[in-house]
């Protein structure tokens, strides 16, 4: 009988590019859900490095971790330091376009 190794998935696994890690980004945005935006704030950074990201925001990795958890509620400022740090910014569209 053949036994299989079954690993958990991680997304961040497979965020190897720019372009890979702005689409995922751009879909999640459009979902409109603040949980799942900081879970792939979270994804990202963990792929870039959270160390890199923590030190680029001047958060420790802990309270990195800790804001881009699951039902956290960080300030706008550091989800603003997280984009910034990732080299990504928020821009406005209408919705009526």
């Amino acid at each position: 009988m053949n036994k299989f190794e079954i690993t958990p998935f991680d997304i961040s696994d497979y965020l190897t590019d720019e372009e890979t890690i702005k689409e995922y980004l751009q879909a999640i945005l459009e979902e409109n859900d603040f949980n799942l935006l900081l879970a792939t704030l979270g994804d990202i950074a963990k792929a870039r490095g959270m160390s890199e990201i923590a030190k680029n925001t001047g958060l420790s990795r802990e309270s990195l971790y800790k804001s881009l958890s699951a039902n956290a509620k960080p300030r706008f400022e550091t989800i603003q330091k997280v984009l910034t740090a990732l080299g990504f910014s928020l821009s406005i569209k209408s919705l009526s376009q």
